[in-house]
């Protein structure tokens, strides 16, 4: 046999041992046989919270905040606590509620926390899964077992984890921490794990799982767990949480990966178009404004994107955001490369204004809270700079931790972090609350620290 046929032989077998050769038929589900209505739901109670990955409207820009500028180690902290385990769920907050999904090994289990607002005290854990976690073989070195952010209506919690080579979707009650259903989406070949977070949208919850056996996008009532819809997507690694947004006078669910950006009818999950762009495995999560959609990735191409309402593409450029999303605001994008490059581009043509080397990876979100971005590194630098399309400004850098993979969370006067403490088998996360300190009488008329309006 030649060198070439036992070389080719070994690859096969590789391919064939890592799993990349097992597909899974994906079982779709039509609104019309589902036997689940769609009912539309007002989420107005949820305005000024953080609900879920990059807040209400999966944009990472909070609103009706004022959170500090600057904070250390003994300075701008109301309370810090312990998570126990590992995870890159961001917090999710909601009323006087924090609630974060984690996950610990030996014993193999995912969990979801809450705690309290005011004071950082555990309310409730409930572990929701035991075993089946996926090799080592199969988890990116980066990756953990509670990668994706929960959502919360109010009611409930949702979230979904991977385990037993299956995603399931899991609906808690938000006081108690009780399970009242549990839904199994569909089987997933993990190349480097599961990352996804879900998104509410009026009486759904809706779920994407891209992965090389067979990928989906499915739709559950928030109330039952019962799926309304699910759809086939590519057989695809790729690692993109969905968005639904109101572009072009519609309500679209929009998703980068498998070498396109894809929409969708977020009711029905029937494609609207799909464009080819950014890359064929993404992290990223869809921005809007009123009239054009960005996207940027990934692997192995490199682009960032607009598209027009209806996917006609509005221009491109080579720069790329893999892990962390963009931020468009005030008619300009905001961006931070994994490797530490914050740029500016105009949404109307897409020139660059500015672009900056900032120090570190990333592959947190960043968040914008008034005229001021925030973002962290996975050294455990916040960088705080000026929304400005004039040129890079930076306000603070600010250390908490030894890494931060979590993206920060923003409601009123207060940001939340989760961070790691230490390295190897010593590492340990906390979550923190930093805010706006409060003058006592006798302090009222003194200078406090700079502050975000």
């Amino acid at each position: 046999m030649s060198s070439h046929c036992r070389l080719s032989l070994s690859a096969c077998l590789l391919i064939l041992l890592a799993g990349c050769g097992k597909r899974t038929p994906v079982e779709t589900v039509s609104p019309e046989t589902s036997g689940v209505e769609f009912a539309e739901r007002s989420l107005a109670h949820l305005d000024g919270e953080w609900p879920g990955w990059r807040g209400l409207d999966h944009n990472g820009v909070a609103v009706n905040c004022s959170v500090p500028t600057s904070w250390g180690e003994d300075q701008a902290i109301r309370w810090r606590v312990p998570v126990p385990g590992r995870g890159h769920s961001s917090p999710t907050v909601v009323e006087d509620r924090i609630y974060l999904a984690t996950a610990t090994d030996q014993p193999d289990q995912q969990s979801i926390l809450a705690y309290d607002r005011e004071s950082g005290e555990q309310l409730w854990k409930t572990i929701i899964s035991e075993g089946g976690f996926p090799p080592a073989g199969q988890m990116h070195s980066k990756s953990t077992h509670a990668n994706g952010t929960v959502a919360c209506d109010g009611e409930r919690v949702f979230g979904a984890f991977l385990h037993h080579d299956k995603v399931l979707a899991y609906g808690l009650d938000a006081a108690t921490g009780d399970l009242d259903w549990t839904q199994e989406l569909g089987a997933f070949n993990s190349k480097f794990g599961y990352a996804p977070s879900p998104v509410l949208y009026h009486s759904l919850v809706i779920f994407a799982a891209d992965n090389q056996g067979g990928g989906y996008l499915a739709a559950l009532d928030h109330e039952t767990g019962g799926i309304a819809w699910r759809i086939e997507r590519a057989a695809v690694s790729s690692y993109s949480s969905p968005t639904v947004a109101s572009v072009g006078g519609r309500d679209q669910l929009l998703i980068p990966g498998t070498g396109y950006v894809t929409s969708y009818d977020p009711r029905s999950g029937e494609q609207l178009w799909q464009t080819l762009g950014t890359a064929e495995a993404t992290c990223g999560t869809v921005v809007t404004s009123a009239d054009a959609i960005f996207a940027s990735g990934g692997f192995p191409q490199k682009q960032t994107v607009a598209f027009s309402p209806a996917g006609q593409l509005l221009w491109s450029s080579r720069t790329s955001l893999y892990e962390p999303s963009l931020i468009a605001l005030d008619g300009y994008l905001y961006g931070v490369t994994d490797n530490g490059i914050a740029c500016c581009w105009n949404q109307t043509d897409g020139q660059e204004l500015w672009k900056e080397r900032l120090q570190g990876g990333f592959s947190a979100s960043p968040v914008a809270c008034g005229d001021h971005i925030l973002v962290s590194n996975l050294q455990g630098d916040t960088y705080v700079f000026k929304a400005d399309p004039s040129s890079y400004q930076e306000v603070a850098v600010n250390k908490l931790g030894t890494d931060c993979y979590a993206s920060p969370a923003i409601v009123g006067n207060q940001l939340f972090l989760r961070v790691g403490i230490g390295s190897g088998n010593a590492r340990r996360e906390e979550l923190i609350c930093i805010e706006v300190p409060s003058p006592s009488p006798t302090e009222a008329d003194a200078p406090i620290s700079q502050v975000i309006p």
